[in-house]
């Protein structure tokens, strides 16, 4: 008598079982596709009141510019954002998922979510894979101890730093920290810096570009200031812009339904069809 033989369902995670047939395929000279990264530059500082976040807001897919004007700094919670570098999926996902477990503890506990519950959610997932999810942060915000900025490395490592730098474009940005930051920041001048940072980024990096996205977390609240700089504004409009009278496109459809009714009527043989 045969015994059944019962399918348990995955338990979730990574499935690792294609790796063999990949490995197979590689032999073979099949070379399976790369991920797609966007090119980046994050960074946050800590001021007087609490801290400042920066992106810019270009995403890329290879060579091509595929958004330009998309959104880097991620909400966790009321008091606490974070930036993400790497693959835009893996950074989206992971901070929406960490998102939702501080709503959860809020309304269990009834209390204010803490900058170090979300670095130990995030750090720990990151760890667990081993830096095959590619999510670069850099996570800063104010709790009840005070302001705090944190940097987490896709395997999992973290760093604890006045003021950090992440993605493609991380050094030209810690340039103009290293030699522009100093202790007591008011908030003009970090938003100032953190510009001028980002814009460093921007021109000197290829994967970094468009806008400047601006995040102050302080005590009291925060404040977005989405598009806060645009350094490459479009100088050229043409004066005649695209006006067209009106029914053109019907007019051009009509045109185009008859050219091929009439190129189907002659064929491809003949004779006196000519192209």
């Amino acid at each position: 008598m045969s015994k059944s033989v019962i399918e348990m369902p995955p338990k979730g995670g990574f499935s690792f079982d294609l790796c063999k047939r990949n490995e197979m395929l590689s032999k073979k000279g099949v070379n399976p596709p790369s991920f797609r990264k966007t090119g980046t530059t994050i960074v946050g500082l800590i001021f007087q009141d609490g801290v400042i976040l920066g992106a810019d807001t270009r995403a890329t897919e290879g060579l091509i510019v595929c958004d330009k004007n998309c959104e880097k700094i991620h909400y966790m919670a009321p008091n606490i954002y974070c930036c993400g570098a790497g693959t835009a999926a893996d950074t989206e996902a992971v901070t929406d998922m960490v998102s939702s477990q501080l709503q959860l503890h809020r309304y269990h506990t009834g209390r204010e979510s803490r900058v170090v519950t979300a670095l130990t959610l995030l750090k720990r997932h990151l760890f667990n894979y081993q830096g095959y999810v590619s999510a670069a942060l850099v996570l800063g915000g104010v709790d009840v101890t005070g302001p705090h900025l944190h940097t987490i490395y896709p395997h999992g490592s973290t760093d604890t730093l006045p003021f950090a730098t992440m993605g493609s474009g991380s050094l030209a940005a810690m340039a103009v920290f290293e030699s522009k930051y100093r202790e007591g920041l008011t908030r003009n001048e970090g938003i100032e810096l953190v510009t001028e940072a980002i814009c460093s980024g921007i021109f000197n990096d290829l994967g970094s570009g468009s806008n400047v996205d601006i995040c102050v977390i302080t005590k009291g609240g925060k404040e977005y200031l989405r598009n806060h700089l645009q350094p490459n504004p479009r100088t050229y409009t043409s004066s005649k812009g695209y006006s067209f009278p009106k029914k053109t496109v019907s007019k051009m459809v009509l045109e185009l339904s008859a050219s091929r009714k009439t190129k189907t009527r002659r064929g491809p043989l003949d004779k006196n069809h000519t192209p």
